[in-house]
């Protein structure tokens, strides 16, 4: 079994479907299948059941299925401890963002530490900051941008923070928003809990949403035409100029901020490439590019 071998079996496990795995892999349906079969010949066992429906992976195959996504990170592993024994500044570095730092501040960034480090090449997984949390911790990353204030007992710096905004096209009274359209979208537990609690905190009744998306991006487009108010972190509407921003506070006349943190293991700076990433983003000017 080589590193191509076990990536089959992971895009295959994922898909469920020959076409599809063989689409990922950027190989034809029978090649897939050839490899498959020299895969349980090596084995001695049937890997998957060909059916109707797709695929279905045996008990044998189930196990190796979740052995290749740890057989392939172990071979990425030693590529990278390879390089780095050499001083290279090269490899495969892999970060963890969260959806807004991917949409906001991810490009301009990775473009210039390209410029600087031409050989390093980017594996970049995005979701929400649990998420992002969740991969750092098992170390499916080397590096993690998370939003909010999430448990991290390694290494951690603070990139920025922001405000929380009630954003709308007209000029609204924030004591009579229980009355007023809102536009909500979906977005990481703890900020959802915070704007729970905080609404709580100031009316009696549940807010009028009139329109739910699935990204921030979206609904300050609707608040930019007008369709309601929504409750955004500030970066997300700083190109925005011709609308009416309130920050809002909590009882003691603060205002609400959101931190975006860079999670690491303290060990992980022994490779070049983790360091050099390290230090290039505490010299960036995150909060205002």
């Amino acid at each position: 079994m080589d590193e191509r071998d076990w990536m089959v079996l992971q895009i295959l496990y994922s898909e469920k479907n020959i076409t599809n795995a063989a689409k990922s892999l950027y190989i034809s349906q029978p090649a897939l299948t050839t490899r498959l079969k020299q895969m349980e010949k090596e084995f001695g066992v049937q890997i998957v059941n060909r059916g109707r429906r797709g695929v279905q992976f045996t008990p044998q195959g189930e196990y190796l299925a979740k052995c290749a996504s740890e057989m392939l990170l172990n071979i990425q592993k030693i590529k990278e401890n390879v390089l780095n024994m050499e001083q290279k500044m090269a490899g495969t570095l892999r970060l963890g963002v969260s959806n807004f730092f991917t949409d906001y501040k991810l490009p301009g960034l990775l473009k210039s530490f390209k410029d600087k480090y031409p050989h390093i090449e980017f594996k970049v997984t995005t979701g929400f900051s649990k998420e992002i949390t969740h991969l750092i911790y098992n170390r499916d990353i080397h590096i993690g941008f998370v939003r909010g204030d999430y448990s991290w007992k390694d290494q951690k710096r603070l990139l920025f923070e922001e405000t929380i905004c009630i954003a709308s096209k007209e000029k609204v009274d924030i004591h009579h928003l229980p009355e007023l359209p809102r536009i909500v979208y979906r977005t990481d537990p703890l900020l959802k809990t915070s704007l729970e609690n905080w609404w709580a905190e100031n009316y009696s009744k549940p807010p009028l949403v009139s329109i739910e998306v699935d990204k921030a991006d979206t609904c300050k487009k609707m608040v930019a035409n007008g369709l309601g108010y929504a409750i955004l972190p500030s970066m997300i509407l700083s190109d925005l100029h011709d609308i009416h921003k309130i920050e809002i506070q909590n009882k003691q006349g603060e205002p609400l901020l959101r931190k975006t943190w860079m999670f690491f293991h303290e060990d992980s700076l022994e490779l070049n490439m983790v360091r050099a990433f390290v230090d290039f983003i505490e010299e960036y000017d995150l909060q205002n590019t």
